[in-house]
């Protein structure tokens, strides 16, 4: 039977079935109230993951349905499955308050019956943090506060499990949970003048650590250091808050001042008896690392020299306090102390694994315990990023590194002998672990520049995966959504015929016939790398928006960025800015000379040491760069903190020329472009007085510019909507002058 029907009917349900398929097809546009008001790119994660002492289970945060609880869950490792519920939020209410127990944080002790919680924690500085902590008992259902007398920081078990050590107002104290007896182990700690448990501002900017207290092996010492910061100038920051502004005054010490002087104790409990360990006769010096070896009895801690080029390993006996180094190494730049953590004491007591870049590449090498090297772990033109963890009774090494490309981190085992490396991470991209105690089992992490955070549970040595804890597939489908470019790497060599990486991020709807202008995302500080093949942040999100807008986005390490090895990194030392801003320069040029590139619009900015760079860029690249913004800068090093600046700077007293030589104060005269400069005004870190100053010399040479400062707000710059304001008002900027 034949069936006709109207050709205009047919046409017309051609076009309605055309129209849902293009409608389908359709990508949403970003705003930038989604990147930062909505947060709908917000990327999940296993929440407090922790592991069990016996290597078999582990615990999350888990909210309940209703959201007004968290639990803590215990989960099988074999098979990620969860077993029983730890802890049950509802049961967690302190006092006779009606409500349950929002916490900040959790530690079980040793036994595990007992559980350390958190509260009400507020920050310090950048690590450091205050807190109300609570002890909850598993199985009699009793919860109550730790010590009275205000906030406490760092809360931390004994060994043992019967005492809990804090640190509060510039002194250290610790409780036995028996009698919940508190018992001072300082008393003469005050603001500003003398610290006991707790680094000092620099020590905790810069050497990355805030607690400064350690458990001996059998509970029966606490080593502690001391900063005796009264001779360190305070830096005045103004809080605007009132009718007249609040002065808080904090120590910190800028290039070339004066630092603290650091001591370290041992606290023997049982005879209420400190031991001052000997740590030289230099008091101008550092003690970037402490820690215990395996024998109770011996303290092991790092001591650096003011230039930081030398570095000794010392051992140091806890009932006499007297040391011994074992270790020393020296060099003509400075000895990077961020290697120092690759450090493992191993239970023979009688072998330590250490990280060096001897070699020109920073790799693993066995020890004895009196410092002599056994042999080389892993060796080769690529770096070790991390030191994992070590399993002793399989004589294995974990750890990643930049063996596969200086873009990426790959997860690796090795033996002791440095044979039979496997490859435990597959696709391209960045990957980390979390090494259960008896590493049998590690959660790995991964991510790549297409790829949002992936957590799997695995098996070791083996590496079999047993089970994908988080995909972020809500993740995946939103990005599907919107009109998103792709990040694509690429390399270039720059006028020394240096190899250089970088990444574009080109619109969505690219034209190859067209000219774009471009806007370039800079860091460059040393040891840093902004080129690698990991998942986005907000800052690559508004990076994707102004795609939308018509432009593209590079970004280039420069030399002195990190992973790959340590002539590479150490290439500016003694005159930041001068290698770095010209590789960014050449990188302008590079991409200026593509046929999609509108030369006459290249723009860059940055933020911290990227403001310092973007603004020295735009000086000294006149003509190249038209617009430039920087975000929270450095303007002079002379204003920055000792650790950081004297690292790669020396003192100005040795090296006056490289503080001078590359700081925008010195070049604000060569302004031609368009210039944004915004700070806040409570930044602790990178002080406003360094764009005051640069201010200063802009107005003195006659220079036009835009600025704005945001009260109040730290080096990060964010509360409330401060940071869609932000990049509104960026985005704003490059829209008008670039």
């Amino acid at each position: 039977m034949k069936c006709n029907i109207p050709k205009r009917l047919v046409l017309s349900v051609i076009f309605l079935l055309t129209c849902i398929i293009v409608a389908a097809q359709e990508k949403q546009s970003l705003t930038l109230e989604d990147i930062f008001e909505n947060d709908i790119f917000f990327q999940y994660d296993i929440s407090n993951i922790k592991w069990m002492k016996d290597g078999r289970h582990y615990t999350s945060v888990i909210p309940d349905d209703t959201a007004y609880y968290e639990h803590i869950l215990r989960y099988a490792a074999s098979s990620g499955e969860m077993v029983d519920t730890l802890v049950n939020g509802a049961k967690l209410i302190p006092g006779e308050e009606p409500y349950a127990l929002v916490f900040n944080d959790y530690h079980l002790s040793p036994n595990e019956k007992l559980v350390l919680f958190a509260t009400e924690q507020e920050p310090i500085y950048r690590r450091s943090k205050r807190a109300y902590y609570y002890l909850y008992d598993i199985d009699k259902d009793s919860f109550q506060s730790l010590a009275g007398g205000g906030k406490q920081s760092y809360a931390t078990f004994s060994p043992d499990g019967n005492k809990v050590a804090f640190v509060r107002d510039n002194n250290l104290f610790y409780v036995t949970l028996d009698d919940m007896h508190v018992q001072k182990v300082t008393e003469d700690g005050i603001f500003n003048k003398l610290i006991h448990g707790s680094a000092d501002w620099v020590y905790e900017e810069e050497f990355s650590f805030a607690k400064a207290f350690f458990w001996s092996p059998d509970s029966e010492k606490l080593a502690f250091l001391s900063f005796d910061e009264s001779a360190v100038k305070e830096y005045n920051m103004q809080l605007w808050n009132e009718v007249y502004p609040e002065d808080y005054r904090f120590k910190y010490p800028k290039a070339g001042e004066q630092n603290s002087v650091v001591n370290l104790s041992v606290y023997h409990l049982a005879e209420d008896k400190k031991i001052k360990v000997d740590v030289g006769d230099e008091t101008d010096m550092y003690i970037p690392r402490v820690e215990w070896t395996q024998n109770p009895d011996v303290l092991s801690f790092i001591r650096m020299n003011r230039l930081q080029n030398q570095m000794e390993l010392v051992h140091a006996h806890a009932s006499s306090g007297e040391s011994k180094v074992v270790l020393k190494e020296t060099a003509d730049t400075y000895v990077d102390i961020e290697f120092n953590d690759n450090l493992a004491y191993l239970e023979d007591d009688k072998h330590f694994i250490m990280s060096s870049e001897r070699s020109g590449f920073k790799h693993l090498y066995l020890y004895t315990m009196a410092g002599e090297i056994v042999r080389q772990i892993t060796e080769g033109n690529w770096e070790v990023s991390e030191l994992l963890g070590v399993d002793e009774q399989r004589s294995l090494v974990y750890y990643t590194s930049t063996e596969v490309s200086p873009l990426e981190r790959h997860l690796y085992s090795i033996d002791f002998k440095g044979k039979k490396k496997r490859k435990l991470s597959e696709e391209p991209g960045t990957y980390d672990a979390n090494f259960s105690p008896t590493h049998q089992f590690y959660i790995r992490k991964y991510s790549s520049a297409h790829t949002p955070r992936q957590v799997s549970l695995h098996e070791a040595p083996s590496g079999k995966l047993i089970r994908v804890l988080e995909e972020n597939k809500e993740l995946q489908e939103t990005v599907q959504k919107y009109q998103l470019g792709s990040k694509e790497f690429f390399t270039f060599r720059n006028t020394e015929d240096t190899l250089l990486y970088g990444y574009m991020i080109k619109p969505a709807d690219f034209n190859p016939s067209r000219e774009y202008p471009v806007l370039m995302y800079v860091y460059g500080g040393p040891g840093s790398q902004l080129v690698q093949d990991s998942w986005m942040s907000d800052r690559d999100l508004w990076h994707h928006y102004l795609t939308q807008q018509g432009y593209i986005v590079a970004c280039i390490d420069n030399r002195g960025t990190g992973g790959r090895g340590k002539n590479f990194k150490h290439a500016t030392y003694g005159q930041l800015g001068k290698y770095e801003v010209q590789d960014q320069i050449d990188g302008a040029r590079y991409l200026s000379k593509l046929p999609f590139v509108d030369p006459d619009r290249v723009g860059i900015w940055g933020w911290s040491y990227g403001g310092y760079m973007s603004s020295l860029a735009l000086f000294v690249g006149n003509g190249v760069f038209k617009t430039a913004i920087a975000v929270a800068p450095v303007t002079n090093w002379r204003f920055y903190d000792t650790i950081y600046t004297e690292r790669f700077l020396q003192t100005p007293q040795l090296n006056p020329e490289g503080y001078d030589a590359y700081s925008p104060l010195s070049h604000a005269d060569k302004l031609e472009g368009n210039f944004l400069l915004i700070h806040g005004t409570g930044d602790d870190n990178v002080h406003v007085q360094n764009s005051l100053m640069l201010q200063d010399a802009l107005i003195s040479a006659g220079k036009q510019f835009d600025s704005f400062f945001y009260p109040n707000r730290n080096h990060g710059i964010y509360g409330g909507n401060t940071r869609l304001h932000l990049f509104r008002m960026m985005t704003s900027f490059l829209e008008d002058k670039l």
